[in-house]
C-alpha cells in the first residue's frame, strides 16, 4: 500500500465515558485496520509529547514530521500519573486544530503483533484518547501514523485554563510519575533535542514560580 493512501476505519465508540468505552475492542479494530494496509506493512507511530523522549520501544526508523489539522496542547486532567483526584496534574494532547511538529517511528512489520499491546497499554490503560490515523509529512515522504488523540467532548479535556491555573498546577500538581511541571519540561527538553521548538509551551513555562526551578 502506498503511505499516502487512505486506511479503512474502524467505526469509533460514540461515547466519551471511559467506562464505557470497550479498551479491547478499539485496539482490535485498531489492528484491524493497520492489517488493512497490505500484506507486509510496518507500524508508523506519531509521537508528539512522551513518545518522543521516552517512546520505551526501538524504532527501527524515526523521522521528523509534521501533522496538519491537530495540535500539542497540555490540556489533559492527569489524576494518577501527574497528579491526584484531589489536585488533579495535567498531560499533553493531540487535539484537532492547527498543526504539529513530532516524531513518526516505523516499527517493522514482524515486530507489531508483539508490540501493540504494550504500546495499547501504555497509551490506552484507561481508553480516553481516540486513535487515528493521521497524514504525516516528512522529508523522506508522507506516511499514515498513529496517533492518539483528544475529544473536546472527553470529559478529560480540561478546557480553557488561564495563567493562574497552570502557575497553581506547575506548583502543586505530582502524581505516580513525578509533577507535571517535570512532564512538561521533559517534554521541551525533548522536542528541543530534535530540533522542534515550541513557543506556546516556552511561554506556559514561563509561568512556573521561581521556586520550582530547576
Amino acid at each position: 500500500m502506498h503511505p499516502a493512501q487512505s486506511i479503512p476505519r474502524a467505526r469509533r465508540p460514540d461515547t466519551w465515558d471511559p467506562a464505557r468505552r470497550d479498551g479491547a475492542r478499539m485496539m482490535a479494530d485498531t489492528l484491524a485496520e493497520w492489517r488493512s494496509q497490505g500484506p507486509t506493512p510496518d507500524l508508523w507511530v506519531f509521537g508528539y509529547a512522551s513518545l518522543v523522549w521516552r517512546p520505551e520501544f526501538d524504532a527501527a526508523e524515526q523521522r521528523l514530521a509534521r501533522v496538519h489539522g491537530y495540535h500539542r496542547c497540555l490540556q489533559m486532567w492527569s489524576r494518577v500519573n501527574r497528579g491526584t483526584p484531589e489536585r488533579p496534574g495535567l498531560v499533553f494532547a493531540l487535539m484537532s486544530g492547527g498543526s504539529c511538529t513530532g516524531l513518526a517511528l516505523r516499527v517493522p512489520h514482524t515486530q507489531v503483533e508483539a508490540l501493540f499491546p504494550t504500546l495499547w497499554a501504555r497509551e490506552m490503560p484507561n481508553p480516553v484518547y481516540d486513535p487515528k490515523w493521521l497524514h504525516c509529512q516528512t522529508a523522506q515522504g508522507p506516511v499514515q501514523a498513529l496517533a492518539f488523540t483528544l475529544s473536546r467532548r472527553s470529559p478529560n479535556y480540561t478546557g480553557t485554563l488561564d495563567d493562574e491555573r497552570y502557575r497553581d498546577i506547575f506548583t502543586h500538581c505530582r502524581g505516580r510519575y513525578g509533577s507535571t511541571l517535570d512532564y512538561a519540561r521533559q517534554t521541551l527538553h525533548g522536542l528541543r533535542a530534535h530540533g522542534i521548538e515550541d513557543h506556546a509551551l516556552e511561554r506556559l513555562l514561563r509561568l512556573a514560580p521561581p521556586e520550582a526551578a530547576d
